[in-house]
């Protein structure tokens, strides 16, 4: 499978749990109501998520200058 395929699928994952999965109140995950901890962790991935994609344009040697 090609790399940036399976990056942009991984980034469908929030769109598509935040339908089903985070429509709760409860339960507590660290403290932290279920979808205040859902948004903080994607916040956290995405930026993971956009550090790889970076490294992996780099990898291929499709730099644009801006």
């Amino acid at each position: 499978m090609n790399k940036r395929i399976l990056i942009f699928i991984l980034t469908l994952i929030p769109a598509l749990g935040s339908l089903v999965v985070i429509n709760r109140v409860e339960p507590y995950v660290l403290g932290l109501p279920f979808v205040l901890f859902w948004a903080i962790c994607w916040v956290v991935l995405t930026s993971l998520f956009l550090v790889s994609a970076n490294k992996l344009q780099a990898l291929d040697g499709e730099e644009e200058d801006l």
